[in-house]
C-alpha cells in the first residue's frame, strides 16, 4: 500500500452529522448556563427565539424546539393528518427510508405512501396520478392528508420556488397539508438565494421541520408552523411524545446562535462551496460520474474500486450507497470542511485513479 504523505488531511465526508458545533453555538450554550432560567419552554431565550424565526419567515409562526431530526419530522406530520391518513413522499425521503416508522407511530397509524421522482424530488404528475386515484371519502380506504417534501432533497437537488408552489396548489385543491423536511433547509436557502419565507409559506408550505444539527448546533430541530391550526395541537403532541425539554433553553440556545446575524446561511453557504469545490476536482478526475446534480452539500459519485478502496485506506471517511462494496458513494461537506481536506482528497483520487 502506498504512504499516504503526512501533509495530506484526512477528512470525513462522511455526514454533515459528524462535524463539531460550532464555537459560536457553544458559546451560547455556555452563556444560557448562567444562573436559573424557567422551564419547559417559559424561558426569555425560548421567546427571544420565537421572535427571530417571525423576522425570519416575516410572518407569524409557532415554534417548538426538539432534539431531533426525527422526532421534528413526525410531530409535524402528526399534526397534518389522522390515524387514518396518507401521507405521500419522495422513495429515497427520511421520513420513509431512515426514521423507523415514527411518522406512523407518532400520528397514531397513519400510512407514508412512496412515490418516484427524478433528481430525489417529487414528481408533479406522479403525485397528481396517484391522487386522482384515491378514495377520498370512501370510509373503507385511507385518506390522503398530507405531502412531505425534503429540502434540499435526500439526492442533495433542490425544490425551486414554482416546483413547491406547484405541489402546494395541487395539494391544497384537496384540502391536504404540506409539510418540508428541512434538515438542510439552510443549504438550500444559501444556494438559491432567496428569502426563507419565499421558499416556504409564500410558495404554500404550511408545516416545516427547521434543522440545525446538521448545520453547527448540536442537538437542536424546531417545528415551525406557519399554519396556526397546526400550531393548536402541537404543544401537547411534543409533550405526549416526550420531546417537551424542561431545560428548553439549551436547545433554543443553539437554534438562535445560528440566527444571529445570518450566521445559519453563512455556515451553509461555506459548506456549499466545499461540496462544489469537491465536485469540480471529482470531475476533473476523468473516471468519475455525478449520479445527481451537485446543488447544495452532498455528492453522489461513482468512482472505481480500486479509487475507493485507496481512499478507505488512506483514512478518508464517506458512505458507500446503498451497501458495502458499491461504487456509488456520498459525500458530504460541513460548516468545517476545509480547502486542505478536500485538496487532499482530490490528490490521494487522482494518485490511485494513476
Amino acid at each position: 500500500m502506498d504512504r499516504v504523505e503526512d501533509t495530506v488531511v484526512r477528512a470525513s465526508f462522511a455526514s454533515d452529522n459528524t462535524a463539531p458545533a460550532t464555537p459560536e453555538v457553544m458559546e451560547a450554550l455556555v452563556v444560557a448556563n448562567r444562573g436559573p432560567q424557567p422551564a419547559y419552554g417559559k424561558d426569555e431565550i425560548t421567546a427571544r427565539l420565537e421572535r427571530r424565526f417571525a423576522d425570519l419567515f416575516e410572518h407569524e409562526v409557532a415554534v417548538f424546539p426538539v432534539a431531533t431530526g426525527t422526532a421534528a419530522n413526525a410531530l409535524a406530520l402528526s399534526a397534518c393528518t389522522t390515524p387514518w391518513g396518507l401521507i405521500y413522499c419522495h422513495r429515497l425521503a427520511h421520513v420513509h427510508e431512515h426514521e423507523a416508522g415514527a411518522p406512523e407511530f407518532y400520528s397514531g397509524g397513519a400510512r407514508l405512501v412512496a412515490l418516484d421522482g427524478p433528481d430525489g424530488k417529487l414528481a408533479l404528475a406522479a403525485l397528481q396520478q396517484e391522487l386522482d386515484a384515491a378514495g377520498f371519502g370512501v370510509v373503507h380506504e385511507s385518506q390522503p392528508q398530507a405531502v412531505t417534501i425534503t429540502q434540499a432533497s435526500e439526492a442533495g437537488t433542490l425544490y425551486r420556488i414554482e416546483e413547491i408552489k406547484a405541489i402546494a396548489d395541487l395539494v391544497h385543491a384537496r384540502g391536504m397539508k404540506l409539510h418540508m423536511d428541512g434538515a438542510r433547509f439552510a443549504n438550500a436557502a444559501a444556494a438559491l438565494g432567496v428569502a426563507p419565507a419565499d421558499l416556504t409559506w409564500r410558495a404554500g408550505v404550511d408545516i416545516i421541520s427547521f434543522g440545525a444539527t446538521k448545520n453547527g448546533a448540536l442537538a437542536a430541530e424546531a417545528v415551525i408552523a406557519f399554519d396556526p391550526a397546526l400550531g393548536l395541537s402541537l404543544a401537547f403532541r411534543r409533550k405526549r411524545a416526550g420531546h417537551l425539554l424542561s431545560k428548553q433553553r439549551y436547545a433554543s440556545a443553539q437554534l438562535e446562535a445560528g440566527l444571529i446575524d445570518g450566521r445559519w446561511l453563512a455556515w451553509a453557504r461555506h459548506a456549499n462551496a466545499m461540496a462544489a469545490r469537491l465536485a469540480q476536482g471529482l470531475t476533473a478526475l476523468g473516471c468519475a460520474s455525478l449520479d445527481f446534480p451537485v446543488e447544495a452539500n452532498e455528492i453522489f459519485v461513482r468512482l472505481p474500486e480500486k479509487v475507493l478502496a485507496g481512499l478507505e485506506a488512506d483514512g478518508f471517511a464517506f458512505h458507500r450507497r446503498p451497501a458495502p462494496n458499491q461504487q456509488l458513494i456520498r459525500l458530504v461537506t460541513s460548516w468545517n470542511s476545509a480547502t486542505e481536506g478536500i485538496d487532499g482528497f482530490l490528490a490521494r483520487a487522482q494518485h490511485h485513479a494513476r
